[in-house]
């Protein structure tokens, strides 16, 4: 960056954008939200399935985990390279997770997709297929407010942001609070 002086101010810069994304309080109720959803298709039996593609493919199965082991809510990712790639020579890319949705989710399940552009066709047809099959999905999107992801949630998070980072630190940072908030503490033990 050069000197001193610009790298603070990039420094300084960055940090106030992730806290116009982090400190939102439409967002605070869509986490409210978020979490009723939870509790709801956890009394019915369901469970959480998350998916996205590369980093937000790495939070969705951060997500799966936590929120299986701390959560106590039955939790998928589809993250196996082998289910992937099985699934999209088959059926193509853009159509894999489709195919991985009608295999595994039921109507008492919530299905939790994220795509920092909301435009993946792979994340966009499923949720297509959720629509159509009464399955309710949640999103998590950037860059553009108009983007397809974000039209087919029943809950639809943005952060207004074009930064990949920024999008996907938020996007973890508000599903792990609703983690957090379902367990109803933010520190406890994890053995």
């Amino acid at each position: 960056m050069g000197s001193d002086k610009s790298s603070k101010r990039f420094v300084s810069d960055y940090f106030v954008e992730f806290g116009k994304a982090w400190n939102n309080p439409i967002v605070e109720s869509l986490i409210i939200d978020l979490v009723a959803k939870i509790r709801y298709s956890k009394s019915l039996g369901g469970r959480l399935i998350f998916a996205g593609n590369g980093a937000s493919a790495s939070i969705s199965s951060h997500c799966a985990l936590d929120y299986t082991k701390q959560g106590k809510m039955n939790s998928i990712c589809f993250s196996s390279d082998a289910f992937i790639t099985a699934l999209a020579n088959d059926y193509g890319y853009d159509r894999w997770l489709t195919e991985a949705i009608k295999c595994y989710a039921n109507k008492e399940d919530l299905v939790i997709l994220i795509s920092s552009s909301g435009r993946s066709p792979n994340i966009v047809s499923a949720a297509e297929y959720c629509k159509c099959s009464d399955i309710d999905v949640v999103t998590l999107t950037g860059f553009e407010n108009d983007n397809p992801l974000k039209t087919l949630g029943d809950l639809n998070f943005w952060v207004n942001s074009k930064s990949y980072n920024i999008i996907e630190c938020t996007h973890m940072f508000w599903l792990m609070s609703a983690c957090d908030l379902l367990i109803g503490k933010s520190e406890y033990s994890v053995s």
